[in-house]
């Protein structure tokens, strides 16, 4: 069977993604989310014209030899009650409003004061040290746009504009089925003809990263009937992904295709040219998207980097859904490539000043370890040539 180029089977996967519905949800509780829609600012930020430095307010232009009345005070939240006249000056402290009259600001530290007079010794210029009315944003202002994820600063931007609920959109319901008779769940007793199934909650946390909601279902047995069982249970139970980890290859026992069409989908797109990974699927039943992610644990991790997470990203409308590739210098020497796409597991750090990259001790997609032990994946694209220590290569990063 014909192996489908990585970019063909990524661009089959994100076509004709319909983004999950809005919801609105407390600012508390948004943060890491998705905004559905442009957010308008409901207030103009600042207010009013506010000092940036403690110092004093004038009234008029000034020069060194002018001395001003200190007629009043104001702090940040109680303001001076009248404008200032001709050669008047009011003590103000950061944040304050400057009064009316004011314009501009002589900082506490050009200030000779000699009771309820004050002159500088450096006059300040018209606008020194203040800060405009609505210099951040004004009422009515689009200030995020959908879309935007909600990190610490857009947050504080939401609030700063007075929003104290948010239109975001609905997590993807991402259900994820391990399969296999020789899976055993974390923590139990094991038989030697067994292995822990590790894939699913690395996968979850995958899933959480990329801003899905990640629900366990559990162990499927190597048998048809049951798997599809399970995938029935993922659709009633609402999910908008359906992901079997295993039994996506060709042997007597691997039933994920088999269960999936026999459930009604759609077929996309199966085995892609990529190392490791090669052995995924993708459909769709109905609206909701059916991946089969092969069963080695790195190989599960990989293909959820670079299918499951970009697909979460798209259902949740977000712009930039594919991982971004940047460069790294290469610390160790690596082999030409053949037509499959690799992503070697490598550790990324900064030396004097510049990313470099080392491949881990080993390439064998069963191993953990080493993707634990990894931070980054180097991308060597299909027929690849020989690559030296001190060449230039394209990595990704492992974010979580």
């Amino acid at each position: 069977m014909t192996l489908i180029p990585v970019d063909d089977a990524q661009a089959a996967l994100l076509t004709d993604i319909v983004p999950t519905e809005a919801e609105w949800v407390d600012l508390a509780a948004a943060g890491g989310r998705t905004l559905a829609a442009n957010l308008v600012a409901l207030r103009t930020q600042p207010p009013a014209s506010l000092s940036a430095m403690d110092g004093y307010a004038l009234g008029a232009p000034a020069t060194s030899d002018d001395w001003f009345a200190v007629v009043g005070e104001a702090a940040a939240g109680h303001g001076f009650d009248r404008p200032l006249g001709q050669g008047e000056a009011v003590r103000i402290f950061t944040g304050a409003r400057v009064p009316g009259g004011a314009d501009r600001v002589g900082i506490q530290e050009d200030a000779e004061r000699q009771d309820n007079r004050v002159r500088f010794v450096s006059p300040p210029s018209a606008g020194a040290n203040i800060r405009q009315r609505g210099i951040d944003f004004t009422e009515g202002e689009t200030g995020l746009l959908t879309g935007t994820v909600l990190g610490f600063g857009a947050l504080g931007l939401a609030a700063a504009m007075n929003h104290a609920r948010l239109p975001l959109r609905r997590r993807p319901r991402v259900a994820l089925i391990a399969s296999g008779d020789e899976l055993a769940a974390p923590g139990t007793a094991t038989m030697p003809h067994q292995i822990v199934a590790s894939s699913t909650i690395a996968l979850a946390k995958l899933t959480e990263d990329a801003g899905g909601e990640a629900v366990d279902l559990g162990i499927a047995p190597d048998d048809l009937s049951a798997l599809r069982s399970y995938i029935r249970m993922a659709q009633t139970d609402g999910a908008d992904i359906v992901v079997v980890i295993g039994g996506v290859s060709v042997g007597d026992h691997d039933h994920t295709r088999s269960a999936f069409a026999a459930e009604g989908m759609e077929p996309g797109f199966w085995k892609i040219a990529m190392r490791p990974g090669k052995p995924l699927m993708h459909g769709r039943l109905g609206r909701v998207h059916a991946l089969g992610l092969p069963g080695n644990p790195v190989s599960t991790l990989v293909a959820g980097m670079i299918f499951l997470a970009p697909l979460i990203r798209a259902m949740l409308g977000r712009a930039d859904v594919l991982p971004s590739v940047e460069k790294a210098i290469l610390k160790a020497p690596l082999r030409p490539n053949d037509m499959r796409r690799d992503f070697l597991r490598a550790r990324l750090a900064v030396d004097a000043g510049r990313l470099v990259v080392t491949p881990v001790a080993s390439q064998d997609s069963s191993l953990l370890s080493m993707i634990a032990a990894a931070n980054a994946l180097i991308v060597r694209r299909e027929f690849a040539p020989a690559v030296e220590a001190g060449d230039e290569v394209d990595v990704l990063r492992i974010v979580g």
